[in-house]
């Protein structure tokens, strides 16, 4: 197979200057963010840590996403509770459902940037 993974992921915004910033803040993602230990920063590119990615069509009826959303942005985390509670600090709503965590699968929990987009944070189960 030629592809090796997401180049990119690329989507319209009203601001997007305050959207890569909030991103960044609350996140560490975007251009210039470094989640790999010992990568060089750039200017364009966010230099993620190498791991599993979800790739997953959904029935057009789904309630798992947000309704009137086409798509969810999953990100992969490490520590999701000191997350969750740098987030919660910053005023930020986070919602935890226990149905969507399996401990085969981790823990999940949801937040929506500034422009209503949700954000799905994944710790995946220690293998």
């Amino acid at each position: 197979m030629p592809v090796l993974g997401i180049g990119g992921l690329f989507f319209r915004a009203r601001d997007p200057d305050g959207l890569s910033a909030w991103y960044r803040e609350h996140l560490g993602v975007g251009a210039g963010c470094v989640a790999t230990e010992g990568a060089t920063p750039d200017e364009w590119s966010w230099q993620a840590e190498g791991g599993p990615v979800m790739f997953a069509p959904f029935k057009a009826d789904t309630d798992y996403l947000p309704e009137g959303k086409q798509f969810m942005l999953n990100l992969r985390v490490l520590d999701l509770d000191s997350l969750l509670e740098q987030l919660n600090a910053a005023g930020i709503e986070v919602i935890t459902k226990p149905e969507w965590n399996d401990p085969s699968v981790g823990q999940f929990a949801r937040v929506h940037d500034p422009e209503g987009n949700a954000v799905e944070l994944w710790e995946p189960p220690v293998r």
